[in-house]
Order: structure tokens, then sequence, then C-alpha cells
């Protein structure tokens, strides 16, 4: 009977873990670029013990446990594209991210999908958290504008010079596979496994996006969606929660028995 409890806990862990995720797809609605967080449920099993009577065997070597969840999921498809007249704004329209420069001492590749772009101390174009691009992009101090083509070149405008001068070009990488990114904050992911390989190429190559400057790219939150979830969720919750309950009434019954 004992199990009842906790099946129902690992039960009401994941219920709340998934309301968690909800909730927190529901707060970043309106965070440029926002890939929404989902979870996946799996059985969980027990080692127990076995019968056996003649010819019939009766086994509890597999006998159910509750329920895991793995919340370091997202989904990765892409928001609509909203003008803002910013020329730092820059947005993946479609599939890839841009890579950053790595941390000095980490060689985990950082990938970003497109937000707001600023020329740093050091004059390198830069992510909002400060990381450069990986492309290490040197704006001159006397450049009068930035422009960033769809295909991901970079010119500068220079008083004084009639044609534009090309200081660098963006390349959109493609993961093999994007549920092995770790979200770190700021639209920034991390790959937290040594076998996913980057293929890099110019924007509009290898089946990638291209780069849109001047738009931003808005989450792929749906508020019906998440709104329904949450009460599948709620109502998974309160169930568990009462099946907690009837365990509890179940042991004070037998606790009471007399002989």
């Amino acid at each position: 009977m004992n199990n009842v409890f906790y099946i129902g806990a690992t039960a009401l862990n994941a219920q709340q873990t998934a309301v968690d995720i909800t909730a927190n797809n529901i707060a970043n609605m309106n965070t440029p670029a926002f890939k929404r967080g989902t979870v996946s449920f799996a059985e969980l099993m027990t080692s127990g013990s076995s019968q056996a009577t003649g010819a019939s065997r009766t086994s509890w070597n597999d006998a159910a446990a509750g329920v895991s969840i793995d919340p370091a999921m997202h989904v990765y498809t892409a928001g609509a594209l909203h003008q803002t007249g910013n020329a730092l704004d820059l947005a993946v329209q479609g599939d890839g991210f841009i890579e950053l420069a790595s941390d000095a001492n980490s060689n985990e590749a950082t990938l970003w999908r497109g937000g707001v772009l600023h020329i740093g101390a050091d004059g390198f174009l830069a992510a909002p958290n400060g990381q450069p691009l990986k492309a290490m992009i040197s704006v001159p101090r006397d450049a009068s504008g930035v422009t960033i083509s769809p295909g991901g070149q970079v010119l500068a405008t220079i008083p004084n010079q009639a044609d534009p001068l090309e200081i660098g070009q963006i390349e959109i990488v493609m993961p093999t596979d994007t549920q092995a990114l770790r979200s770190t904050g700021d639209g920034v992911y991390r790959i937290q496994d040594d076998g996913v390989m980057l293929t890099r190429a110019k924007p509009g190559e290898e089946n990638t996006g291209t780069l849109a400057q001047g738009f931003s790219e808005a989450s792929n939150v749906s508020l019906s969606d998440e709104l329904v979830s949450l009460m599948l969720y709620q109502r998974a919750y309160a169930a568990n929660a009462r099946l907690v309950q009837v365990g509890d009434e179940l042991m004070g019954i037998a606790n009471g028995l007399k002989r």
C-alpha cells in the first residue's frame, strides 16, 4: 500500500514541474526570440518480487512506480518577425542560430537566435549579454552606420567614402540535435552534448534561414495552447493529490482494524 504514496508523490512533482514550465512560457510571451519549453513524461518502473503457481507465473519484477519528467526540452519553431526600425535589431528568418564567441574557460559552443546587437567597448559587434559574435566583426570607430544583408554580409558606412566598407560575414549555425541545447537566458543556448555536430553556412544556404536587419523575432508561445496545457496539468495534479489522500484513508482504515 505504501507504493501509492510514492507513485502519487512522483506524479505531483512531475505535474508541478509541468505547471512551472507552462507559467514560464506565458511569462515570456513578449520576450523576443523566446522558445517555449515543453516536457516529456515517462513511466517509472521498479523491481519487486515474483510468484509462480504451477505453469502460470505472475511477475512483479517490472511493477509500475509512477512517472518521471524531462523538463529540459524546447520547441524551436520560428516566431513571427516584427519590424522595429532599429538598425541593430537582428533576427533569423527561418532555421538556424548565430554563433557567439565562447568564454575563455569553456569549450561549449554558444548559440544565439538573434535580438539587439550592440557595439562593445572593444568595437566588436556583440549580443546583449556582452559576448561578441563568433565572426569577431570589428566596427570602425568613425562608422556612421552598419548594414547587414540577408546573406550575412556586414557593411559599414564610412564618412567621406563613397562605397560601404565590408567588415565581416555572419554565418548561420545548424546543430544536428536541437534538444541538446541548454538555455542560459537572454536567448542564448549552449550545447551540452559533445556528440552534437554543427553545420556552418552562409545565411540562405544549406537549408538555413536568412538574416533580417531591423526586425525582431517574436516568441513562439501560443497563449491558448499554454492555457489548455495548464488546465490539463492542474486537473492531473488534483487527481494525483486525491490518490495520495485515498491512500492515506486506506492506511488509516488498516491501522484501525482490531482483531
